[in-house]
């Protein structure tokens, strides 16, 4: 049996997969806002009740682990793995005065030029006092990977692309080299090989096998596309979560940090794409789960809202727009909450379609099916309105949890189905 582990924007969840990759079980851990000046202490605390939720015969059989988190979140360790300071979340745009210092050295357009990348957050963190405490530089599923197998200093190559790591040669580049950073970067492997058993301690407190393996990550995003179905080029997947993020299956590879597009590896093709801070936390600002439901059944699919609105929570943007400074639009509001959903559904309707155009200019695939993956994908009303914008067919993922994706990723690593068929190679893998 396999388990996979997401760690994303809203909570962490946990799936459990056979051999023919079946659904065995699920857990869920919900994150609290006000936990969120404690992120070490949840990320923990998730961690383990996920395995705790899990029973007792079940982990006895589980023989593979893996774990996403979210993109470009990220910490500093001591040499023991103790973060020294507080993580970064994937949105934090502090260390976006860095970027100067690195367009004298990264590539135009490189990916780690946006205000959110993972070397930028780090040129910012060794500013702190408490780098002369730090040792590692650790991406979320790195170090909640380490708590399990205790191997530092380990990641894969979908979380260090926002670091620079050079996705087709293998390697940290050259350019990368020439800053000669203190902090000690992380050893890239291919997502879904094999790290390390899980801690003998943990093993034997939770009744997991001795050789169970611990495997490299991923991100979250591109465990809901693994778990989506999709497989063909011109396939996207969009995940409907607490942020927007887009994924479209590409021949081409396209990277423009200026417009906050980058394209992580998956076999001898790309995932290209982008990650919008617009989303379903916006949403829930504004409304509660069953007025969400409620309301979108009552908008009128036949007409417009007639409302032009770009829906953050505070002021920043990723993708399709790169502003770290840009406003939150989300006036004039009107009374009525039905048209007030049905303005903020069309406008985050219009940034996503606005993404894949983006894509599809800078030479990605022709856009030929959306797949959902998130929460949003159960809103039937804002998938007609997204199918109205995209001009293309859109459809609920195969399974819409990034957790699923990691079990598949468990499971298969490098041999997955989708790594079979035409288009594919099995090396490098995901």
């Amino acid at each position: 049996m396999y388990l996979g582990i997401d760690f994303g924007t809203s909570g962490a969840r946990g799936v459990v997969i056979d051999s023919f990759g079946s659904i065995l079980a699920e857990v869920r851990y919900p994150f609290e806002m006000s936990l969120e000046s404690d992120l070490i202490k949840c990320w923990r605390n998730a961690l383990f009740s996920l395995l705790e939720q899990l029973s007792k015969g079940l982990r006895g059989e589980i023989t593979r682990i893996a774990i996403n988190g979210t993109s470009s979140t990220v910490l500093l360790c001591d040499a023991a793995g103790n973060p020294v300071d507080a993580p970064l979340l994937y949105n934090d745009a502090r260390g976006a005065g860095m970027r100067e210092q690195l367009k004298n050295v990264a590539p135009p357009n490189h990916t780690v030029l946006s205000a959110t990348s993972s070397l930028v957050k780090l040129l910012w963190m060794m500013q702190l006092p408490s780098v002369s405490k730090a040792k590692y530089f650790l991406h979320q599923a790195d170090w909640l990977g380490f708590l399990l197998h205790g191997k530092l200093g380990v990641s894969d190559y979908h979380n260090a692309l926002k670091l620079g790591y050079d996705v087709e040669a293998l390697q940290y580049p050259e350019w990368l080299n020439r800053l000669q950073l203190s902090i000690q970067l992380p050893e890239v492997v291919i997502p879904g090989s094999s790290v390390g058993e899980l801690r003998s301690d943990i093993a034997g407190k939770y009744n997991f096998p001795k050789n169970c393996v611990v495997c490299a990550g991923t991100t979250d995003s591109i465990a809901a596309f693994i778990a989506s179905g999709a497989s063909s080029t011109g396939e996207a997947v969009t995940s409907l979560g607490s942020t927007l993020v887009l994924k479209l299956l590409s021949r081409t590879r396209v990277d423009n940090s200026q417009y906050g597009i980058y394209s992580h590896r998956f076999g001898n093709l790309w995932l290209t794409g982008g990650a919008s801070n617009t989303g379903g936390a916006v949403l829930k600002q504004f409304f509660s789960n069953e007025e969400l439901e409620n309301f979108s059944q009552e908008i009128d699919l036949n007409e417009s809202s007639g409302l032009d609105y770009y829906p953050l929570l505070e002021a920043g943007e990723r993708f399709p727009i790169n502003d770290p400074n840009l406003l939150p639009k989300l006036e004039p509001r009107p009374d009525n909450s039905v048209e007030f959903l049905h303005g903020l559904l069309e406008s985050m309707s219009r940034i996503e379609a606005k993404g894949y155009k983006l894509l599809q200019e800078f030479g990605a695939d022709k856009l030929q099916k959306v797949y959902t993956a998130g929460g949003g994908a159960k809103n039937q009303v804002w998938s007609e309105i997204r199918k109205r914008y995209l001009g293309v067919n859109v459809v609920s993922s195969s399974n819409t949890e990034a957790a699923y994706g990691s079990a598949l990723l468990a499971m298969n690593g490098l041999n997955r189905e989708q790594c079979q068929k035409p288009g594919f190679s099995k090396k490098p893998g995901f």
